[in-house]
């Protein structure tokens, strides 16, 4: 899966950043710290307007973020993807054809080798390594797992978005909107 040269995923927290990530055309995002109550109207908000988002299902408010609610995401709001930390949810998205994203932090050397081990596992559609800041562990990661890479976390600067995209990131999640602005088509 491509995500069509789009070099910034832009994380949404609120209905205001969505708004502003809207004036932009970028097509691929990621809702981030979401209640439960409001899953549905967002995400049929989302499509409406022709954006294909990822929800995190690590920081849905009021659902528990195992791969019975991953199920239901899935089958009642079909989101274009998921993005989460448990191996299970992301094992059940795929077998639900939903995009999966496996988010994983990597600190040092044993936190890795365990990020791999389950990547090998779950199987995910991309790899969101955190923090993105780290070019060398993009490229470690991209070619030890053969999966695309988004990398996340710390990043602020232009110049560090073009370090992990030559590092080999497909693309790069951030809530900063000076980011989005530099980098929107």
């Amino acid at each position: 899966m491509e995500l069509e040269d789009q070099k910034i995923l832009p994380a949404v927290h609120t209905m205001k950043d969505f708004d502003k990530m809207l004036k932009h055309s970028y097509e691929f995002g990621v809702f981030l710290d979401m209640h439960v109550g409001m899953i549905k109207s967002v995400f049929d908000y989302a499509r409406s307007k022709d954006k294909k988002m990822f929800l995190h299902m690590d920081l849905i408010q009021g659902l528990s973020n195992d791969e019975y609610a991953a199920e239901y995401v899935c089958q009642s709001i079909k989101p274009y993807g998921i993005i989460s930390t448990r191996r299970n949810v992301i094992k059940r998205a795929r077998e639900l054809n939903i995009k999966a994203i496996q988010r994983t932090f990597v600190i040092d050397s044993s936190a890795y080798r365990r990020s791999v081990d389950q990547i090998r596992q779950s199987d995910p559609d991309f790899i969101e390594l955190l923090p993105g800041v780290v070019p060398k562990m993009i490229t470690r990661m991209k070619e030890e797992t053969g999966k695309q890479i988004i990398a996340g976390g710390l990043i602020d600067r232009p110049e560090e978005v073009e370090e992990a995209l030559n590092a080999g990131a497909s693309a790069i999640t951030t809530s900063s909107k000076i980011l989005w602005e530099h980098f929107g088509k």
